[in-house]
């Protein structure tokens, strides 16, 4: 169990408040005026899994969580529920929300094995791959003219998921996504 100085809380660190695990989405150090500086951040709470804004000042110190991790397999997802087991047992299966799961989990392929956090035994969230490489499902035709709006359309891919993406992309393709930002990287094949 180590302290951390305001300072020292910064994006990916998991962190305890009031009895919680957090985890730190964004974090940004600044002064305002003649004033003692801050740390502005965005705080995801790992049980429920909702994001809110805390601001820690120069003497503010805060207990680093400590999670364990054990890899999962995902299984499927229906009427809102995310369906994992464990990596050696499929027989031992359990749930979680799409809030839980995050919104990094609509870019799971089925039989993707990924590493869910635990604090004290009990589950918190997962550790998503960063890219993933998705089939295009649906992919509108290009039409001349549009690259005034910058030149994306939306698709979707075979997880069902739908992001922007260059009009050079059609259906059947294989491309690479970053699955933090939700962003097109690039075309892998067909």
């Amino acid at each position: 169990m180590s302290l951390l100085e305001y300072s020292e809380i910064t994006e990916k660190k998991f962190i305890v408040m009031d009895g919680a695990p957090f985890e730190v989405i964004s974090a940004h150090v600044f002064r305002k005026q003649q004033r003692k500086p801050v740390n502005a951040t965005k705080l995801k709470n790992l049980i429920t899994g909702k994001v809110t804004e805390y601001s820690f000042h120069v003497s503010d110190k805060v207990e680093e969580a400590e999670i364990e991790s054990r890899e999962v397999k995902y299984l499927y997802n229906a009427k809102g529920e995310w369906w994992f087991c464990e990596a050696e047992d499929p027989a031992k299966r359990f749930k979680f929300t799409a809030e839980q799961a995050g919104p990094q989990a609509k870019f799971l392929k089925p039989n993707t094995i990924v590493e869910q956090l635990l604090f004290n035994e009990l589950p918190m969230g997962f550790k998503m791959p960063i890219t993933a490489e998705l089939r295009v499902t649906e992919a509108p035709p290009g039409i001349k003219g549009d690259t005034a709006t910058g030149g994306q359309k939306v698709i979707t891919l075979e997880t069902g998921a739908t992001i922007n993406a260059p009009l050079f992309v059609n259906e059947g393709e294989i491309i690479r996504i970053n699955t933090d930002t939700g962003e097109y990287r690039e075309r892998v094949g067909k």
